[in-house]
């Protein structure tokens, strides 16, 4: 009987002309956007190979210089894309996916796209995961709506349980009927994408693409579950279909288009964070006057100064069996990192605690779990930038030390002339490498979003049964 019902559901849904104008609409709007990802996708890829290999060579063949120069030269570090990204752009077009390292400094990441948009760039970009989140949703509401209230309006309700189908039956029947109208729009344009990103993909990437791809559809597949167990118990308790549709375009466009703007000024209210200048000129005060407010650069450097002579009993810096500018160069740097640990910190714990009240708020609009879920896996969500730039912190610190060795141990045999280096000894310096977390680090992270999630899905869905079966007749 079930079966019949959700038969019975589909027919009545390829009959309704609008439904086919919308389900047709959306499938171009699919298709579109994942067009529009895919060749992104490959256009940066692209860019940033090339410009990855162009950075080394610039490296490595950068001549004859004093080591400390090289370190001010510095080198970019580019963050890898997963396949994914061409779905879900997350954060990346606000933080980039560049940042400049050199010595004495960790700078803001670079060349984000937001800073090359026009106004319209905060209304969003046109993508898979965006169609998934706003649109497919209406699409679901608007099939779902009049699934009780239309056949109580007809007087076909009483009929059907006047025949011994049960209210839990009926429930059942629509849900399955409405999921499957849901699944012959989404199916083709799933199938499609997942062949694209497969071919996307190499043999490095193949298994954590699949991976990846096999949450993302678990967490878009309990999102649209939520949204059909909200759609068919408004239906259900609604007096009227018209009353149905208003209420569910209510709860529409407060769950995909006012809750995240809200729950953004909240954040940004309850976790304030510093302007960039702020920021900047709190580094550079603690750079130059110490953390304590009371150590200025030249003190600290003299005291540094004195403690060699008294370590290697020696009283002129040229007797000192090590480089004296390789020992402050050295000394300056792993005090700056202090100074970078303390501010930086403090900036990615306000991040935190901001994603944070982001995944809270998931509770009462899904939208929210769902975004943070769907950048999450595709790689491009707060936490996965941060382990980005944490890494390319420790390549920089790695390297800079490095350098400053090599000046510490080996300057003072360049006698009165400049101690210089040549292109073998950058080549000695290893190339930035990075490998983004796993699925498990990242679902361990997403918890609490997929938790959500599936208590909106099943809770949905359980009270639209209850509803049914609970409904008035007439």
């Amino acid at each position: 009987m079930i079966l019949r019902i959700a038969r019975k559901e589909l027919l009545d849904l390829r009959r309704d002309g609008r439904l086919h104008v919308m389900a047709v609409a959306m499938v171009l709007l699919l298709c579109a956007s994942l067009a529009l990802g895919l060749s992104h996708y490959r256009h940066a890829q692209r860019e940033q190979q090339l410009a990855q290999q162009a950075e080394r060579t610039v490296w490595e063949t950068q001549g004859k210089k004093n080591p400390h120069s090289a370190a001010h030269f510095g080198v970019y570090a580019f963050k890898p894309r997963l396949p994914l990204a061409a779905l879900d752009r997350g954060v990346e077009p606000y933080t980039g996916i560049t940042v400049w390292l050199e010595a004495h400094k960790q700078n803001a990441f670079r060349f984000t796209p937001a800073q090359d948009a026009n106004s319209l760039f905060r209304f969003g970009q046109l993508t898979v995961a965006s169609v998934l989140q706003i649109l497919v949703p209406l699409l679901i509401l608007l099939t779902a709506f009049g699934a009780f209230a239309a056949e109580r309006e007809s007087g076909t309700l009483r009929q059907l349980l006047s025949l011994g189908v049960s209210t839990r039956q009926l429930a059942l029947g629509k849900t399955l009927g409405v999921a499957g109208g849901l699944g012959l729009v989404l199916a083709p344009v799933a199938l499609i994408g997942a062949v694209a990103l497969a071919l996307l993909s190499d043999q490095a990437l193949l298994a954590v693409s699949l991976g990846r791809t096999l949450a993302l559809a678990l967490a878009y597949l309990l999102y649209f579950g939520a949204l059909t167990g909200v759609a068919l118990t408004v239906s259900a308790l609604a007096p009227s279909s018209r009353t149905a549709l208003v209420a569910l375009l209510g709860l529409w466009i407060f769950s995909s288009l006012i809750a995240p703007r809200a729950v953004s000024d909240v954040a940004r209210a309850t976790v304030p964070t510093p302007s960039a200048f702020q920021f900047a000129s709190s580094i550079e005060g603690d750079m130059t006057n110490g953390m304590d407010g009371h150590s200025p650069q030249e003190a600290r450097m003299k005291q540094l100064q004195a403690r060699l002579l008294k370590q290697y009993n020696v009283s002129d810096p040229k007797l000192l069996p090590v480089n004296l500018t390789g020992v402050i160069l050295d000394e300056s740097e792993k005090y700056g990192d202090r100074v970078f640990d303390r501010h930086y910190g403090s900036l990615w714990s306000a991040f935190a605690r901001q994603n944070r009240i982001h995944e809270i708020a998931g509770l009462i609009a899904p939208t929210l779990a769902v975004r943070s879920v769907s950048m999450a896996v595709s790689g491009t969500d707060y936490r996965q930038h941060r382990h980005f730039a944490e890494a390319a912190e420790n390549y920089r610190r790695d390297f800079i030390q490095e350098i400053n060795k090599d000046i510490t141990q080996n300057a003072n045999s360049a006698g009165a002339g400049p101690y210089l280096r040549g292109d073998d000894f950058w080549k000695t310096v290893p190339p930035f490498r990075y490998d983004a977390p796993g699925l498990g680090w990242v679902l361990a992270n997403e918890w609490f979003s997929l938790a959500t999630l599936a208590a909106w899905c099943f809770g949905a869905l359980a009270l639209a049964v209850r509803s049914a079966m609970k409904m008035a007749i007439d």
